[in-house]
């Protein structure tokens, strides 16, 4: 098949979100400047640089009734979050904390989980998460929309602090068998990831590489 339109490509569901997966989960904890949090996933996410390290993720569908996301309004007003890392343990959290609720509701205490206190940043992340980025935020991208309804945006964060569980690092990696970190799909699917193989570059020195990235990241510093 083949189609343009995006709102004309005749299956029962559109297939657009289905075929650019796994997609990777940011789980947003951020606070308003009254120290009220906020918690939200948000599937449209990835790594775009490594120095700095640096993430995107949009906040694109408006709350019910106009406005844009709680997440956006907080980041923009303190100019810090963390992005953390959902597993398959978590997943039943992650979505609690996708619903649609007033600003002043805490959905880190309506999903049951911990806040725990970040190092370099006032937002809490998420203390039962296995991973989390700490992040500044630099800048916003507002993107075309033809969705009169929906504001589409691209928010960029700057990693500060990174935040990993002992207990899924193994021989000096992060071992993925042992994080399960979850991704989305299309539809109302997601997916774990449980099944790693490895290939290597016929052309890559990783001894020469990692050598490179320490000198970099010590100029960062």
């Amino acid at each position: 098949m083949f189609y343009e339109d995006p709102r004309n490509h005749g299956l029962a569901y559109n297939p657009f979100k289905a075929i650019i997966a796994p997609r990777p989960i940011a789980w947003v904890s951020s606070q308003d400047t009254e120290g009220v949090l906020n918690l939200a996933p948000y599937s449209f996410f990835n790594a775009m640089a490594e120095f700095p390290p640096t993430i995107v993720f949009a906040p694109n569908n408006p709350r019910p009734g106009g406005g844009r996301k709680d997440t956006l309004a907080n980041i923009e007003a303190t100019n810090q979050f963390v992005v953390n890392l959902c597993h398959y343990d978590l997943r039943d959290q992650m979505n609690t904390s996708s619903a649609h609720v007033d600003p002043e509701v805490d959905e880190f205490a309506l999903s049951g989980l911990t806040p725990a206190p970040s190092v370099n940043v006032k937002p809490p992340r998420v203390k039962e998460a296995l991973a989390a980025l700490e992040c500044e935020f630099m800048f916003r991208v507002r993107l075309p929309s033809t969705n009169p309804k929906a504001e589409n945006n691209a928010v960029f964060g700057k990693v500060v602090g990174i935040h990993i569980d002992d207990s899924i690092i193994v021989d000096g990696r992060v071992k993925m068998e042992l994080y399960r970190p979850l991704s989305r799909l299309g539809y109302m699917d997601y997916s774990v990831v449980d099944n790693v193989f490895a290939i290597d570059r016929p052309d890559q020195d990783l001894d020469s590489y990692d050598k490179t990235a320490r000198k970099h990241s010590d100029k960062d510093k």
